[in-house]
């Protein structure tokens, strides 16, 4: 039980008693809803394969991979669930089909892993449950499928959470992916070394993603791309109230849930010198004419495959010549980023690229206070006062995917074709900072785009935003005018 003001029987303090009279009548005249024309997941034949990797690399092994359970927001109320990354990427159930405290458990068999699923199933008319449980009950949260149901789509044997406890008490050598689910982590012994490696690699294999994945992943920048011509088409409401900034962010989130399960991530909507702060997500900032708007977000789609994309645009509509000047700067450090895209260099060598030409640019702006080499050096890095974060992460399930990779297999590893990753420079110069003319101090721009690793370069998934300054202008001009 995830919240604490809940019964063990998920009711509520103030829950109305049920009498006898009730209970007896509820479980009578309900007609038979099975639910027909269900088709397997198109997802199943890749979650076998990795199912089969992850089976080959722990041979012998029992793992236990839960989906995750309900998260309090406050007292008995909960945020909506979001299954675990590794637990969605090895079975298929998408957010809409997921199901609080599912199991994943891979079963070790003389000649690999049989995979059984352990779900909370639907609610049957006869029990309370269906009425009473405010947690799992039907007629709380609405239907989920059956044992049968779920086999059908997921192609996986299924069984009932409530068999769970049983098999874990056996002394089948046991590694459990530990941390989200304090039931499940209380009946398996601690390894601490070997879940540690399931975790890593659970987190490496997604680094390459197969053909689904990345349809999934063209879906969410597709999506997302709409998200961003609605905040388009938001500004003038959002300069005509207080706290514009919250207009911003809820035309992108109408569109991330009309289209998608959820937002990425909390999306940043900074306005102004907001634009400077690198996770701004207050976004009680006014939105004023002759300011930047800063806004850096994407949408997660059923699959849990979500789009990260950053754009600064003018909010009315033309860039200043400092503006551009700094905008101008960050697009040309993007496409050096861009170029060092391809199957064979090393990750790092993104983030480089980028730095070279943000280092170039401020030099020539007279305010490193060092030379170019000098800053670029390992011990220098004078440049990054104006430009601290990484110029690239993975992505995937997760908005920063893949994190419990080995550094040899991400941030000092080679790049593979089928990798998706983010390439995305910026500049942040705080309305304090004296060393910079007044006339850029406040100004900050980044540019964020998702790309694909080919085997000969490089493929930008959300090219259809425009970036260049002048596209931008007329981008925002063709949707205001509509």
């Amino acid at each position: 039980m995830s919240s604490a003001s809940k019964n063990e029987d998920g009711t509520r303090n103030y829950d109305l008693p049920t009498p006898l009279g009730m209970a007896e009548f509820m479980k009578q005249g309900w007609a038979p809803t099975p639910l027909v024309g269900i088709k397997e997941s198109e997802a199943v034949r890749f979650c076998r394969d990795r199912r089969t990797k992850l089976s080959n690399e722990f041979f012998g092994t029992r793992l236990v991979i839960p989906a995750g359970a309900l998260k309090v927001r406050t007292n008995d109320t909960d945020y909506r669930f979001r299954a675990h990354s590794a637990f969605s990427w090895l079975t298929g159930i998408t957010a809409s089909e997921s199901v609080p405290e599912s199991v994943l458990v891979m079963e070790p068999r003389s000649n690999g892993h049989e995979a059984l699923l352990y779900i909370h199933p639907r609610s049957t008319r006869d029990s309370e449950e269906f009425y009473r449980d405010a947690t799992h009950g039907e007629f709380w949260v609405g239907r989920r499928m059956t044992t049968e149901e779920t086999e059908k789509r997921f192609g996986i044997k299924v069984m009932h959470i409530d068999t769970l406890p049983g098999v874990l008490r056996d002394a089948t050598d046991t590694v459990v992916l530990r941390g989200h689910d304090k039931a499940v982590d209380k009946r398996v012994e601690k390894h601490k070394k070997r879940e540690k490696a399931l975790d890593s690699w659970l987190s490496a294999a997604r680094l390459v993603k197969d053909s689904y994945e990345i349809n999934e992943m063209q879906k969410a920048v597709d999506a997302t791309a709409r998200g961003f011509v609605d905040i388009v088409k938001s500004i003038p409401a959002a300069t005509s109230v207080k706290r514009g900034e919250r207009i911003i962010e809820s035309a992108f989130f109408g569109r991330a849930r009309l289209e998608g399960n959820e937002l990425g991530y909390d999306t940043i909507a900074a306005a102004g010198a907001h634009a400077c702060i690198l996770h701004w997500i207050k976004n009680d900032g006014d939105v004023r004419p002759g300011d930047l708007m800063l806004v850096d977000a994407g949408i997660e789609m059923e699959s849990h495959y979500t789009a990260d994309i950053t754009r600064t645009i003018p909010i009315n509509g033309k860039f200043t010549p400092a503006q551009r000047h700094i905008y101008t700067l960050v697009y040309e450090a993007q496409k050096a980023g861009f170029n060092a895209v391809k199957a064979g260099a090393k990750f790092k060598d993104i983030n480089d690229a980028a730095q070279a030409v943000l280092a170039q640019g401020l030099a020539e702006m007279g305010v490193l206070p060092v030379s170019i080499g000098d800053s670029l050096k390992e011990d220098g890095g004078y440049h990054r006062r104006w430009s601290v974060h990484g110029t690239s992460h993975m992505l995937g399930m997760d908005v920063h995917d893949c994190a419990q990779a080995r550094n040899d297999q991400y941030r000092d590893g080679v790049l593979e074709a089928g990798m998706i990753l983010t390439v995305e420079p910026g500049l942040y110069i705080h309305p304090d900072d004296e060393l910079f003319p007044a006339e850029y101090r406040g100004i900050g721009v980044r540019i964020e785009d998702d790309v694909l690793v080919t085997k000969t370069g490089y493929q930008n998934l959300s090219r259809s935003l425009p970036s260049h300054p002048d596209e931008v202008e007329v981008w925002m001009a063709n949707i205001l005018r509509q």
